[in-house]
């Protein structure tokens, strides 16, 4: 045979392979068909998510993935991520959706697509009560704790004078014992991981500081997925008239949801 014959079958062979490949179904007829939606959620960032006493997950985006799979019809299955390998989960393929405490901003926005808000959430550096901080320039010659990669991060970087001193932990609960032990002064994160911390230690309660963002959460989608986003967006839309959304803000967050959300 010629090289120029066999060249020919190769091509003729894998153009033969391509007709019969079945066609790719799009994510969301892929969960559907396979019966199970596959959810990355926090297990370390409590009320979004943490391990109970019974050793399973609890928290507003487990039950929010709960709601997900539960109008879907399909079993619901969770994996635990941090704020740094959530996003490479989605994208790689190891789930369909993030539901882990997701702020939006451009760079996230620029690899994968967001739903509509689904709780309230906002940045902030905290500290004890008696602490003489009233403005970003109050912030010098302190040391901040803060979750390496997450959106607080992000935004504390931004904006942190000189002579700050931020201190980057790998996940929320070594960011937030560096606090409690007082190896930092100060701690950027979220608003309801406060109480989190004033359950945990009574005698170190962090108080506002310094406003970073407000910052709602959201479902990470995949780009390239208008089906399954549009029935994401429509089941937490339902979500938010029937009062669902409203229960888990009050059991969780200890607040209700605010209207603009």
């Amino acid at each position: 045979m010629t090289k120029r014959r066999s060249t020919l079958l190769t091509a003729l062979l894998a153009s033969l392979m391509l007709s019969q490949a079945p066609a790719h179904a799009n994510g969301l007829d892929d969960i559907i068909a396979r019966g199970t939606l596959k959810v990355a959620v926090p297990q370390d960032f409590p009320p979004f998510g943490s391990v109970g006493p019974d050793m399973k997950p609890r928290g507003l985006d487990i039950d929010t993935a709960k709601l997900l799979a539960e109008q879907l019809k399909v079993k619901l299955e969770l994996t635990p991520v941090n704020s740094t390998n959530r996003i490479p989960f989605l994208t790689t393929g190891k789930v369909d959706l993030v539901i882990s405490s997701l702020g939006k901003n451009p760079e996230r926005e620029k690899v994968i697509d967001f739903s509509r808000a689904y709780a309230p959430f906002y940045l902030a550096v905290f500290g004890p009560p008696d602490a003489k901080i009233n403005g970003l320039g109050d912030l010098k010659g302190k040391t901040i704790s803060v979750t390496r990669g997450a959106i607080e991060d992000i935004e504390l970087t931004a904006v942190a004078p000189e002579g700050v001193t931020i201190k980057r932990f790998e996940d929320n609960n070594t960011t937030i014992a560096a606090y409690l032990a007082k190896q930092v002064d100060l701690i950027a994160s979220g608003n309801v991981v406060m109480v989190a911390i004033a359950e945990r230690n009574p005698k170190r309660i962090p108080a506002l500081k310094v406003k970073l963002k407000d910052s709602p959460v959201y479902v990470g989608v995949n780009k390239n997925e208008p089906a399954l986003l549009e029935k994401v967006n429509q089941i937490l839309a339902t979500a938010k008239t029937d009062g669902s959304l409203e229960k888990n803000a009050q059991l969780w967050l200890k607040q209700p949801l605010p209207a603009d959300l």
